[in-house]
This record gives structure tokens, sequence and C-alpha cells, in this order.
């Protein structure tokens, strides 16, 4: 296992990263991060601060998207408790264990994961899948972690999420912490009504990751 001095780099791609959040073309939050969390986290992950997710993992607590819709994982914050290690439940050898071969690096507040496919998918290793809550299966974004992270800071997200949005969702999403989602009902894999029409209600993410899994195996 390598040491935190280790996995430091001079070459930080932090520098770029910074440069993407100057050009943000919508709301963003970069969360805090103390320096001991930051290091555990990074030493947990045994990822360098050369690589962009090492770089978010060391320097953020996660970084919140468009009125806290998309959420991006990093060492965790009051904001965001889950970090990137603990979500995915790696092991001591610093292997995802929550979903096997893959490894979760955002979410949003539909319910709908990102993961980076490390042998889970067919298809290319390292490109980001998303599994989206409207088909409850897995779909290639057909790019790596450092194209996807640097879409969520100056792409078009809202084209992303256009028929997901209702009114006034601005309001309602960003008063949610990083730890939470919205709860559809019905789901939004029965395509019975509109967003506008569906009740929601505030839930832990853990819940509706169970309760996303549980029904992508029976559909």
């Amino acid at each position: 296992m390598k040491s935190i001095n280790e996995l430091l780099s001079d070459d930080s791609a932090w520098v770029i990263i910074e440069q993407w959040i100057s050009k943000a073309n919508k709301p963003i939050e970069i969360l805090e991060v103390n320096k001991s969390r930051a290091e555990k986290e990074l030493v947990n992950l045994q990822i360098t601060t050369k690589s962009p997710l090492g770089a978010i993992a060391y320097k953020t607590g996660g970084i919140l998207f468009d009125n806290r819709w998309l959420r991006f994982l990093g060492a965790g914050n009051d904001n965001m408790e889950r970090s990137l290690s603990s979500w995915n439940k790696m092991d001591i050898n610093s292997k995802c264990t929550r979903l096997d071969g893959a490894m979760l690096i955002a979410d949003d507040i539909l319910g709908g994961f990102f993961a980076l496919n490390g042998g889970a998918f067919e298809g290319k290793l390292g490109d980001v899948y998303y599994l989206a809550p409207e088909t409850l299966k897995w779909e290639s974004l057909n790019m790596p972690y450092t194209n996807f992270l640097n879409w969520a800071f100056t792409g078009d997200v809202f084209q992303f999420y256009k028929t997901f949005r209702w009114e006034k969702w601005e309001k309602e999403v960003s008063s949610i912490s990083g730890d939470q989602c919205m709860l559809f009902y019905p789901f939004l894999w029965t395509k019975e009504d509109s967003v506008e029409k569906r009740s929601k209600s505030i839930v832990p993410i853990e819940e509706i990751w169970n309760l996303t899994i549980q029904n992508s195996s029976i559909l």
C-alpha cells in the first residue's frame, strides 16, 4: 500500500480542475474537507492526485452541481457524509464491494447512479456508466471520468435531465443534502405520469440504492 506522500503529486490534476471551475456554466458548491480526512481518503483509494479522481478526493469533500441536482463524491463533508471509499464499501485492498467491478463516483437527485467500469459492464474499462432511474439499466456514457467531470462543470446538464425537471425544482432540490434523494411515486421506471404529477418525498440515498438494485433484478 502506498503512503500519502507517494500519492501526492507535484503535477496535480487540481490545476486543470480549477480552470473548469472558473468556466462553470451552472451553480456549483465545492465542499470543504479537512486535511486528515483528505489524506485518509486518498490512502483508502490508493489513487494519486495526478488523476482528476484523486485530486477531487484530496481537495474536496465532494462537489454539488446545478443547485445540488448532481453530486460528485470526494472525501466527505457535513453536507455529504459519504466519501468515495465509504460509499463504495472499500475493503482493506481498496476493492469496491458495493458494486463488484465498478466504482460509484457520482449520483443525482433522481436516484440515478454513475460508476466507473472496472469490469462489471461489457464495454471499455474506465468509462462512466449511468444507472438510469427510468430504465433501471446501466448505460455507457462513452467517456472516462475526466471528460465526465469536465461535462459536469461546462456541459449541457439541462439537456441530459430536461424531461425530469419540474416547476420550481431548484427551490426543492437546493435544500437537500448530498446524502439524500427524491423518491417519486409512481416510480420513474413505471412511465405512468409526468414527473410533475408524481408525488415526491426526500429519503436517504441508501434507501434509493437498495430499492433500485432490488427492482432492477426483477425487471
